[in-house]
């Protein structure tokens, strides 16, 4: 496979495209946020034209449009094309359009219905008597004067590119604001790891405490430490205290993200599966606690967790 990635590359790389492929290659491997914004504006000889795009975390992709009438048309278009580059969040797309008053057609007169009227307006004189014709009034009829609508196919046309740009810096936006909440994930993964790993030095001075705890009592209350009595506590005492299970989990938790993390893409549920995962192990952490440093420990891990699932919120 990387073979043949080799091989694609290679021969991209001799093409006009060869920009555009890299970038859409790369966003491949990103997570994005669904937290974005971007605005791109469009002129021609018609006027101008303001697209704004704009999404916050949403479990599915919903859409919405806000646009003049005469461009509602668009809107199976626009939403196709969300869904090809989208796959969650509520996304809310506006247009503002504002024509050029400058770019109006010139004015045509309908002659056959000016004629018709200037001959009924004297036929109408000449019967009554009176009464003069005024020019002006016969171009105020409807339908007299006409000015040629503008091409709005061509308008629809150059709109659409805008909005393909509005699309890609949309995106571009949400690659970026996901990088940023990738690293606050890892940097919360690596201290998750530091807990774990001094939770897991602690043990077996935490466990010769304990055990050293419990002659004594026996000691204090005339028991034998030989007894068979003091073995049950210990064994009781090594299957309340055994962590090893939690701190392994809790490990391959960590490289479980990373990786998800890495493969990048939609990975918002996946990840939202193991901020539950590490929550699990986080509360049974913490109900072996018996000492001080591991009920810190399980604290620290659970507001980790807590600060990690915040931005996995908004990851798509």
């Amino acid at each position: 496979m990387v073979h043949n990635l080799k091989l694609i590359g290679t021969s991209i790389k001799h093409s006009a495209d060869y920009l555009t492929y890299t970038i859409k290659f790369r966003d491949i491997f990103m997570i994005h946020s669904m937290t974005a914004f971007a605005r791109i504006e469009v002129k021609g000889d018609w006027g101008n034209a303001v697209w704004e795009i704009r999404s916050v975390n949403q479990r599915f992709l919903e859409t919405y449009f806000r646009m003049p009438e005469q461009f509602r048309g668009l809107e199976p278009v626009l939403r196709e094309r969300f869904r090809k580059k989208l796959n969650r969040g509520k996304v809310e797309c506006n247009l503002r359009f504002n024509a050029n008053p400058a770019a109006k057609s010139d004015l045509s007169i309908n002659t056959k219905l000016a004629e018709q009227l200037i001959e009924s307006a004297h036929w109408i004189s000449n019967k009554a008597g009176t009464g003069t014709l005024n020019p002006v009034d016969i171009m105020r009829w409807p339908g007299v004067m006409e000015a040629e609508e503008a091409d709005m196919d061509i308008i629809s046309a150059e709109l659409l590119k805008g909005f393909d740009q509005a699309l890609k810096d949309f995106i571009a936006a949400r690659a970026s604001e996901g990088t940023n909440m990738a690293e606050l994930i890892q940097q919360r993964l690596d201290a998750i790891s530091v807990q774990a790993t001094t939770v897991k030095g602690h043990m077996p001075e935490i466990i010769h405490w304990q055990r050293d705890r419990i002659i004594e009592k026996f000691n204090d209350a005339g028991i034998d430490p030989e007894s068979t009595r003091l073995e049950q506590e210990l064994v009781l005492l090594a299957q309340k205290m055994d962590v090893d299970e939690e701190i392994d989990r809790l490990f391959s938790h960590v490289k479980e993200t990373q990786k998800i993390l890495k493969k990048g893409g939609p990975q918002g549920r996946r990840l939202d599966f193991m901020m539950q995962e590490f929550n699990r192990e986080a509360n049974t952490l913490g109900s072996k606690s018996i000492n001080t440093d591991i009920t810190a420990a399980a604290v620290e891990l659970k507001v980790l967790i807590e600060q990690m699932r915040e931005q996995i919120q908004n990851i798509e």
